[in-house]
């Protein structure tokens, strides 16, 4: 596979949805699979679009549940396989995330110290993922998070994870193909700043940015999804859409 290719596995934001789990895209070039984000649900979805064992890396946005804890399913499915453990593959997360992710498993014989993951911890700027040019930066969020931007033979794909109004998101947008932008939020008076962004914010996020597609993720269950693309329109004019589980995107 020469194009980038992503299956979006999880938006729903928080917790995850009937139609949903939480947070997790797969993005695939030439036979390399990279996992961004591993939230509630994750894992059981995610073999129907690969194969268990056929993740080469995956990368942890930030330490929140909806956004990381499936990783720790996976830990288990790695380590414990029927035909041994499986080669570690590298993870790429916040400082912390392998305390984080490492799940309990009681002490006794069966316990190992030895891990099916390489930790990594992300920084901002620039690197080389398998075949992917990955760069991130800080979001506005009140647990350390990371932004990314993932380039592959000319496509550009931003994505925001968790993030209220950001500077560095439309940097880090700027041109794409694609933006997979939280909405957490429908306008309200109540909401909390620098935690999260409305649909109407995340729209101004990627006109700033000039970002040709727009896709609304990290959606919230109990939220109408009429009213979040309704409001994104009011300030995004381009092609707009609302993430679901199995949307595949050819940046």
């Amino acid at each position: 596979m020469s194009t980038m290719r992503l299956t979006v596995i999880g938006c729903s934001g928080s917790f995850p949805g009937p139609d949903s789990p939480s947070s997790c895209y797969l993005l695939e070039a030439e036979g390399f699979r990279l996992v961004i984000d591993m939230g509630n649900g994750a894992l059981g979805v995610l073999q129907r679009y690969a194969e268990l064992f056929s993740i080469d890396a995956i990368c942890v946005s930030h330490l929140h549940a909806d956004h990381c804890i499936d990783a720790g399913s996976y830990w288990i499915a790695r380590q414990f396989a029927p035909d041994g453990p499986k080669p570690a593959i590298p993870l790429y997360g916040p400082p912390g995330t392998a305390d984080r992710i490492k799940p309990f498993l009681g002490g006794g014989p069966h316990q190992r110290d030895d891990a099916p993951f390489t930790f990594r911890d992300l920084a901002v700027g620039p690197r080389e993922i398998g075949p992917f040019r990955v760069t991130t930066d800080h979001m506005n969020h009140p647990v350390e998070t990371f932004g990314f931007r993932v380039e592959h033979a000319g496509a550009r794909l931003a994505y925001s994870a968790d993030t209220g109004e950001c500077d560095a998101l439309v940097t880090l947008a700027e041109g794409a193909d694609v933006l997979l932008c939280e909405a957490s939020y429908l306008d309200g008076p109540d909401n909390t700043p620098n935690l999260h962004l409305t649909a109407r914010q995340a729209g101004e996020h990627a006109t700033r940015a000039g970002v040709a597609r727009l896709i609304l993720t990290h959606l919230v269950p109990w939220n109408d999804r009429e009213r979040t693309r309704s409001q994104a329109a009011q300030t995004y004019a381009g092609p707009l859409s609302l993430a679901t589980s199995g949307m595949v995107l050819e940046p």
